[in-house]
């Protein structure tokens, strides 16, 4: 007897260990979620408004990919995580409290994109064996985006390197 299918025509096995993956990618967003607006109440110093505005971008941007990724898990016929106490458990970004220093907060993010981007490509990898072009689609729009970030939040730390 073959594999079972599950309500959108994928194995279900690896459904499941896709929703798996995509709840620590949720678990993780919602930290970074969670440190960045700490970073955009408590920024100081002469950076103060350029960097209020692109912490705000960072976070609005983030709960949109916290919406999406809980909805990709649902559609995968899974739960999303949806407690600070799984999240805490569960994802590998670290949580930070009282950041008030840009140079700081920007190090931080791109700490987070370093671990972020590589449960992403694992899950790009896996949804294109898995013939899942929904989850596909996601992570690759989202690695294409914040690779850009990567790049702009380097430059402002004046990093040339990789």
């Amino acid at each position: 007897m073959g594999e079972k299918i599950n309500r959108i025509g994928l194995e279900a096995k690896a459904s499941k260990k896709l929703a798996e993956d995509l709840n620590t990618l949720l678990a993780s967003y919602q930290i970074f979620y969670m440190n960045v607006r700490g970073y955009h109440w408590n920024i100081r110093g002469d950076k103060f408004f350029e960097l209020h505005l692109k912490f705000e971008e960072l976070y609005n941007d983030l709960l949109i990919k916290v919406d999406e990724v809980a909805e990709r898990i649902l559609t995968l016929g899974h739960s999303p995580l949806h407690s600070f106490s799984e999240y805490l458990k569960e994802s590998p970004v670290p949580e930070r409290r009282n950041v008030s220093d840009g140079q700081e907060a920007v190090g931080q993010i791109l700490e987070a994109f370093r671990i972020i981007l590589p449960l992403q490509r694992k899950l790009l990898k896996a949804s294109d064996d898995a013939g899942d072009e929904g989850t596909h689609a996601l992570m690759s729009d989202y690695i294409r985006a914040q690779e850009k970030l990567v790049w702009m939040y380097s430059a402002y730390l004046g990093e040339a390197k990789n």
